[in-house]
């Protein structure tokens, strides 16, 4: 027995192409899961070439569907549950996840929606956590327009923080007023004051133009790099007032957050955008647009 799978595939354009993996077997705190929508990430692109998956293994993070098979320890989801998922191997027919990567996903919720929110939902989410996002702060969320970015302005605006959104074209800012932020900008020119805290997603230049904008004691959350340029900082730009540059990575067992973000989008907090959506037959067409940053929100694949 096998289930089909986008796998890491050396001779394949960008390293992904389907392939068939074993049929996964659950182990005893284990949930097996039918998936049926999963979303791409930058991260998966850079898994299929940095070597973190070996070839012929799944790529994929974020992943919905339907329990098959419960966990033999009791522990998880009972079958037939709507579940959200984030694990790696994502990307397959069926994927057998640790109870404590997955969440069920309420009433009024789609199981589309809801796999539009692991990365991205969880890197805005726990870096805001981490900085202290709240009442009263100046929140600035770089590359704003992305999947990253669209979650922190809504969570940051939620948690009562002034949100400055910058953008690279005024047309990759629209919307993001009506999702919470007080001042959408192109670049960071406009940007004036200081900020308490950054949610950073783009790296190179913006990344040493966010630093310099920080006000002592505040936290720069580098969650991503999707300019691929290097970040040059001028002499003495780290010699000053005490402020943190924080780097992030998404932990698994991730089942507590989840809950969080789809309770967030059932109560219309969190409205996941969906920029690019069609079956995973056409990923190689997802990724081109990803890469292209032609994408506004989030690339969805349907798998059934």
């Amino acid at each position: 027995m096998s289930t089909r799978a986008l796998i890491v595939d050396p001779s394949a354009p960008g390293n992904i192409g389907f392939g068939e993996i074993p049929e996964p077997v659950a182990g005893p705190g284990q949930v097996l899961v039918e998936v049926a929508h999963a979303s791409l990430n930058y991260a998966d692109l850079n898994n299929a070439v940095s070597g973190r998956i070996p070839a012929g293994a799944p790529l994929g993070l974020d992943a919905a569907g339907i329990v098959v098979r419960a966990a033999a320890d009791g522990s998880g989801p009972a079958a037939g549950s709507r579940v959200v998922l984030f694990a790696d191997g994502a990307f397959a027919e069926r994927v057998a996840v640790d109870a404590s990567s997955v969440a069920e996903v309420p009433d009024g919720v789609g199981l589309a929606e809801a796999a539009a929110l692991p990365t991205a939902g969880l890197a805005a989410l726990r870096s805001l956590r981490a900085a202290g996002a709240g009442p009263g702060k100046r929140v600035l969320v770089t590359g704003a327009s992305g999947g990253v970015g669209r979650y922190a302005v809504r969570l940051a605006a939620h948690a009562g923080a002034h949100v400055i959104a910058s953008v690279g074209s005024p047309a990759r800012g629209e919307g993001l007023a009506g999702a919470g932020a007080a001042e959408v900008v192109v670049g960071l020119d406009d940007v004036k004051e200081p900020v308490d805290v950054v949610v950073e997603t783009v790296g190179g230049s913006h990344l040493v133009t966010a630093w310099g904008l920080l006000a002592p004691g505040g936290s720069l959350q580098s969650v991503g790099w999707t300019s691929g340029e290097p970040a040059v900082f001028p002499p003495y730009a780290t010699v000053g007032p005490p402020k943190t540059l924080v780097s992030y990575v998404n932990e698994f067992g991730a089942a507590g957050d989840l809950a969080e973000l789809v309770r967030l989008t059932a109560e219309g907090v969190l409205a996941p955008e969906i920029g690019w959506r069609g079956s995973w037959e056409r990923f190689a067409e997802a990724a081109d647009a990803l890469r292209d940053r032609r994408v506004r929100g989030k690339a969805l694949f349907d798998l059934r």
